[in-house]
C-alpha cells in the first residue's frame, strides 16, 4: 500500500503493479488475436517506462513531430505517425523518426506523400467510416463537417485511392466496447470496402478500453478474428492510449484551506482541475477520490477547488466520513492516462511531481518541477 503522506504534493504516481496488470491484458488480446497493438504517446507520454512498455506492445504511434522523436529516442524504434497536418517546418523531423506516416487528406499525401515514399515509409491516409459511439462532440470526429480524415465521397472524388498509399486508419472510438469497434469495421466494409484488397495494414486507431474490468476481452478478440478471417491479408493494428495505463496511479494533492459560502464546503487543494485534470472539465467527468464516497441524502458534501484563479476550476460533490482539514491528503484515482500530458502552468501553479511505485515497495521521485520549468516555457 502506497504512503501518499510521504510523496511530494502535488505529485501523480504510477503503480508498477497496477500496470503489469494491464500489460499482461494487452499481451494476451496481441497473442490471441494476431493484432499489433501499438502505444499511444497523446495518452501518455511518461517516457521512463517506455522499457517496460515496449516489450509489451509493437511499437508506439505518434501525432507530432516531438512525439515521433520521443518514440525514436526513448521507445526505441520508429513511430507510426499521424497528425492532422504536416508543414515544411516538421515533415524531415517526422520522416526520419517514422515508418509509417498517416495522412489527414488526399491533398496532405499529394503535398508530402512522394517525401515519404522516397525515404521508404508506409503511407496511409485517415478515413472518416461516418460512424462513431462518441456522444461528447468535443471527443467525436465523425460529427458533421468534422476535419479528420476524408469520407468514402471525399475519396471517389479524388479517384480513389491514390497509388503509393498502403493502409488505412481510423480513428472513431473512446472508452469505447467491442461492440462499437464492431460497429465501426462494418461501417469501414460498408464504405472503404472495395479499398480493403488493395492496401497492406489497417489501423483501427484508439479507444479500446481492453483493461477496464467491464470490457470483454474475448468479444474484441473474437472480432478482430471474425474481421481477419475476410481480410486474411492485412495486417491489424490498434492504437489504445487509455488502456496501457488504465486505473494505473493518482494524482496526490493536499488540503491547503476550507472555505464556505452559500452551503457549500470546498476544500482548496494545491493542484487544478484545469491546468492537471482538464478532461474533467471538458468531458465532463467526476474522478473518484480515495476514501469519499457519493453523498446520500442529508450528507455533508465536499466540493474540490483547483488553485488556479479560472472561477470554475472546482468539481463537485464528494462525502467523506469525517470533516476536511488543512493539510490533508486528497488523493485522485486514475490519474495517468490524458493527465500529465494535457497540462498546463497556467498561473505559475506547482506543476505535479512525477512518481513511481516499484513492485518491491520502493517509491522513486522520477522528476520535480520548480520555477526555471515555468520561466523557460516563457520568453
Amino acid at each position: 500500500m502506497i504512503d501518499f503522506l510521504k510523496l511530494p504534493s502535488p505529485c501523480y504516481v504510477l503503480d508498477e503493479k497496477l500496470l503489469d496488470a494491464n500489460l499482461g491484458t494487452i499481451d494476451r488480446v496481441r497473442r490471441e488475436s494476431g493484432a499489433e497493438i501499438i502505444v499511444a504517446l497523446k495518452a501518455c507520454a511518461m517516457w521512463s517506462v517506455f522499457p517496460e512498455l515496449a516489450r509489451h506492445s509493437d511499437g508506439a504511434t505518434a501525432s507530432s513531430a516531438a512525439e515521433a522523436r520521443l518514440v525514436f529516442e526513448e521507445f526505441g524504434k520508429p513511430a507510426h505517425t499521424y497528425a492532422p497536418t504536416y508543414t515544411d517546418r516538421n515533415i524531415d523531423e517526422i520522416l526520419r523518426c517514422s515508418d509509417h506516416i498517416t495522412f489527414n487528406s488526399v491533398s496532405q499525401f499529394e503535398r508530402f506523400g512522394q517525401r515519404a515514399l522516397i525515404s521508404g515509409l508506409s503511407c496511409g491516409l485517415r478515413i472518416n467510416p461516418q460512424y462513431s459511439p462518441v456522444e461528447t462532440d468535443l471527443y467525436n470526429p465523425c460529427v458533421p463537417g468534422s476535419r479528420l480524415g476524408v469520407t468514402a465521397e471525399q475519396l471517389a472524388a479524388h479517384g480513389g485511392l491514390p497509388a503509393g498509399i498502403e493502409g488505412l486508419h481510423f480513428h472513431v472510438l473512446c472508452e469505447s466496447r467491442p461492440e462499437h469497434l464492431r460497429k465501426a469495421l462494418e461501417a469501414v466494409e460498408t464504405h472503404f470496402g472495395a479499398y480493403l484488397d488493395r492496401i497492406k495494414w489497417l489501423n483501427m486507431g484508439g479507444g479500446h478500453l481492453m483493461t477496464a474490468s467491464w470490457y470483454d476481452c474475448d468479444e474484441l478478440i473474437a472480432v478482430l478474428k471474425d474481421f481477419r478471417s475476410r481480410h486474411p491479408h492485412l495486417r491489424l493494428i490498434l492504437e489504445p492510449g487509455s488502456a496501457f495505463t488504465w486505473r494505473t496511479g493518482y494524482l496526490v494533492s493536499t488540503v491547503e484551506d476550507v472555505v464556505e459560502n452559500g452551503g457549500v464546503h470546498t476544500a482548496m487543494l494545491d493542484v487544478s482541475f484545469a491546468c492537471h485534470m482538464p478532461d474533467c472539465l471538458e468531458m465532463p467527468y467526476k474522478p473518484a477520490i480515495v476514501g469519499a464516497h457519493e453523498p446520500a441524502e442529508g450528507e455533508k458534501r465536499w466540493r474540490m477547488g483547483g488553485t488556479s484563479c479560472l472561477a470554475g476550476d472546482f468539481y463537485g460533490d464528494w462525502a467523506f466520513d469525517h470533516d476536511l482539514k488543512v493539510g490533508e491528503r486528497i488523493v485522485f484515482e486514475d490519474m495517468i492516462h490524458y493527465t500529465m500530458v494535457k497540462t498546463t502552468m497556467f498561473n505559475g501553479v506547482q506543476h505535479p511531481a512525477i512518481v513511481i511505485a516499484r513492485r518491491d515497495g520502493r517509491v522513486d521521485v522520477i522528476r520535480e518541477f520548480g520555477y526555471e520549468d515555468f520561466r523557460n516555457r516563457m520568453s
